[in-house]
């Protein structure tokens, strides 16, 4: 049986879709069987980020609504074989993704491939809680901002208390992905530094994403930045990551500084 992972933040343009791709891709990259999914009905990003626009017939409220199978929606990658997507409808009512049909979907993806990632809309709408309900894991990703780190505090809450585990009286194991990092920035004050996000969430950290224009290169070719250009720091970072995701005891490195946080991934109970 597999793991379903939701990739969910408070506020939106920190960066899920992006992360979405390159943690899947990651873990493709190990020989890993992986479904994306999309659940942004109506904004729909993430096949563009994979590349696969053209090739979406079917989409995941064709499937709950039994317009179409499972496996007809399932997009292969083009480049890993082990690497699917599944993804949103971009026209279709977000009130036809009903709460029977994820959890429908969900089981049968789970017991189809090692890991279910789900890239969820931003906020705390029906979307949103719907993509986090039947997770094993939540990826939080937020961008080293108040707002940001504000929003993210509310969405583990409500990971606490509106999902399955939650409502079985299971904790909920979340993971903190800090995106955008700019150790400049950071130091002159401009923005939150990693003390203290984590002294504000008090969630184990998955990783530090630095800020990069290769993020960007990699979304206008349709690759996740782990495929387009894996030696670079942004993709290591993400690798890094999944590999922390699987189970790996990885160290977090500091972009710019020389100390590193295998304690505090390890030390911190998630809240």
């Amino acid at each position: 049986m597999g793991k379903a992972i939701v990739v969910t933040s408070g506020k939106g343009g920190v960066g899920k879709t992006t992360s979405t791709a390159a943690i899947g891709a990651a873990l493709a990259q190990r020989n890993e069987k992986v479904v994306v999914v999309d659940f942004d009905v109506g904004l729909r990003n993430l096949d563009l980020v994979m590349g696969a626009e053209r090739r979406v017939v079917f989409d995941l409220i064709n499937v709950i609504q039994g317009e179409a199978k499972l496996s007809q929606a399932l997009i292969r990658d083009k480049r890993l074989e082990t690497l699917f997507l599944l993804p949103a409808s971009q026209t279709r009512d977000k009130d036809k993704l009903t709460p029977e049909g994820v959890e429908r979907v969900i089981a049968s993806l789970k017991k189809a491939f090692d890991w279910v990632i789900c890239d969820s809309p931003a906020g705390i709408e029906r979307g949103a809680t719907l993509a986090m309900r039947h997770a094993d894991e939540a990826i939080v990703v937020t961008n080293p901002e108040v707002s940001s780190v504000r929003d993210s505090d509310r969405i583990i809450g409500l990971l606490d208390a509106k999902t399955v585990k939650a409502e079985n009286g299971e904790p909920m194991e979340k993971h903190l992905l800090l995106n955008r990092y700019d150790p400049v920035r950071a130091s002159s004050g401009d923005m939150l530094n990693v003390d203290d996000m984590l002294e504000i969430l008090s969630i184990p950290l998955l990783g530090i994403i630095p800020e990069s224009t290769d993020v960007l290169r990699a979304s206008n070719i349709g690759a996740p930045v782990t495929l387009a250009n894996s030696s670079s720091a942004t993709a290591q970072a993400y690798t890094d990551a999944a590999r922390r995701l699987a189970g790996e005891a990885v160290p977090v490195t500091v972009p710019g500084e020389r100390r590193g946080f295998f304690g505090k991934i390890f030390g911190r109970k998630a809240a």
